[in-house]
């Protein structure tokens, strides 16, 4: 009964990771395109409030249960797919962090701009595309940790 629960919270997990983290990105995309700062700071407010919500909260279940289940079903952490599973868990951190720092700056410039009634700077355009580019690598690693997941396949790296 453990182990099911376990399985289940992991699996939600994961899925709040990669829901949200899409989540995120469509509405953080669309809110853009209209290039008003009133919408785009709502937007982003509520896009920080659910990054620290939903992703922060899962990327903490994560590896909790991750470990959890590992030591209940009897995988070796230095198991091949485990051990890649982790060092992709800690590459899309290394993302989101800068991520997260981003979305409350873009959020911020947006809230100043609409409150004196002019266009987004410059800087608001810089950091968007880095936020942007950095939630391509984050997103693929996300789909790779799910995939080495269900698979689970015999990877070696002849190190471990």
């Amino acid at each position: 009964m453990l182990e099911e629960l376990l399985r289940l919270a992991h699996v939600i997990g994961a899925t709040v990771l990669l829901g949200t983290g899409a989540g995120i990105a469509f509405f953080m995309v669309m809110a853009r395109r209209t290039e008003s700062p009133t919408l785009i700071a709502h937007v982003a407010g509520t896009v920080v409030i659910a990054d620290t919500i939903f992703t922060a909260t899962a990327a903490i279940v994560q590896p909790i249960t991750g470990y959890c289940l590992a030591r209940i079903i009897g995988w070796p952490v230095t198991e091949g797919w485990v051990w890649l599973s982790l060092l992709l868990y800690v590459f899309v951190g290394l993302f989101w962090l800068p991520v997260v720092w981003i979305q409350i700056r873009l959020r911020d410039i947006a809230r100043v701009s609409a409150a004196n009634g002019s266009a987004l700077p410059p800087q608001w355009f810089s950091l968007y595309r880095i936020w942007f580019a950095c939630g391509f690598p984050a997103f693929f690693a996300v789909i790779a940790i799910i995939w080495l997941m269900l698979t689970k396949p015999d990877i070696s790296f002849g190190i471990i």
